[in-house]
């Protein structure tokens, strides 16, 4: 399928720079099963939802994975991307030409990185000095949240963006992006799920940086995922088995908890557990097998995010939901505004 299908104008202004405060008052576009869309709130997920839902959340933690180091006396920005093992990193740097293989990039006096190689993609391959326990503590010492490019902050960032782009949830430290449909939930709003009965399970993707690179090819069958690592528990896919043997709905919070759901689910849709890498790309034409409805924020144009919303409720559907929320004034991208997704009937 041509990429260009999957392209939208967005007014620069729409892009979200802030968080709402609190997060569940951000605003809620519900794109019901006949396409038609009613304005609503996050934290009016209580009442849209239906008591016998089962939540699924992807409890991933984002480590401060952007440095800023000096390779002699050049500037060096790095954000790590995927990591090969305890101390190797496949990173992306800003102005890459200027690093060899045989570099050496000073972030400390003793914390440091070698070029080990490039790849074809021209991303950096790196050993840090430091390894597994050690790699982590300093990398909470030096490195910053490793925000998308869309979102301007000064070098640095800001002391916020620590708590901001995180979820309230998050346990496994592993991911470079945040899982930002769960950025949303607040206590409060938990407290009101658990009042109705909503049940709620965690899984595990690590968000790569991945996530934010853009499709350059002219055609979907073309473009190669990138691959992430995740966990499904024996106990999580038990509860997701029953729920669904009881006909109650799978409503996964974001695309990553939805894709490694879709990588764990045999052609019955049983999921199985699940521990490993994943590199599974959704688009039209895909059949869904695990889950029933998505909660997730609004996606850039082109991205592979935007083609596994269109797979999952209809390219005329979500382009018409697109336009409904750009002519309404929605914020889109990390820090904006959430979509409850019910795909057409069946």
């Amino acid at each position: 399928m041509k990429t260009a299908v999957f392209q939208f104008d967005l007014p620069e202004e729409l892009i979200a720079h802030e968080p709402v405060e609190p997060r569940d008052q951000a605003r809620l576009l519900h794109i019901l099963s006949d396409g038609r869309c009613e304005d609503a709130t996050v934290a009016d997920l209580d009442r849209l939802l239906r008591p016998d839902d089962l939540l699924i959340f992807n409890d991933t933690k984002v480590i401060p994975a952007r440095l800023y180091g000096m390779r002699g006396a050049a500037k060096i920005e790095m954000t790590l991307f995927k990591q090969e093992n305890l101390s190797d990193w496949v990173t992306l740097v800003k102005n890459a030409r200027r690093l060899k293989i045989g570099d050496t990039v000073v972030f400390t006096p003793d914390f440091s990185a070698v070029v080990l190689h490039k790849t074809e993609s021209g991303a950096v391959v790196v050993r840090f000095n430091k390894a597994g326990a050690d790699l982590m503590e300093a990398l909470h010492t030096v490195g910053t949240m490793p925000l998308p490019p869309y979102i301007k902050r000064l070098r640095g960032g800001r002391e916020s963006d620590k708590a901001d782009y995180q979820t309230i949830y998050a346990r496994h430290e592993g991911a470079v992006a945040a899982p930002t449909a769960g950025l949303h939930f607040t206590p409060e709003l938990f407290q009101r799920l658990d009042a109705k009965g909503i049940e709620r399970v965690f899984v595990t993707l690590h968000v790569g940086g991945g996530t934010f690179l853009p499709v350059k090819v002219d055609d979907t069958d073309q473009h190669r995922m990138h691959a992430e690592f995740g966990v499904l528990s024996p106990e999580v896919a038990d509860k997701i088995n029953t729920a669904r043997r009881q006909r109650r709905r799978i409503v996964t919070v974001g695309t990553t908890s939805l894709r490694l759901l879709e990588s764990a689910a045999d052609e019955n849709g049983v999921v199985r557990p699940f521990a490993g890498e994943t590199s599974i790309f959704i688009t039209p034409g895909y059949r869904f097998k695990a889950v029933d409805v998505m909660f997730t924020n609004f996606h850039l144009s082109g991205s592979t995010l935007f083609m596994l919303v269109c797979a999952f409720a209809g390219i005329d559907v979500m382009k018409a939901a697109y336009q409904y929320a750009i002519a309404n004034r929605y914020r889109f991208f990390s820090y904006g505004d959430a979509c409850l997704i019910e795909p057409p009937a069946k």
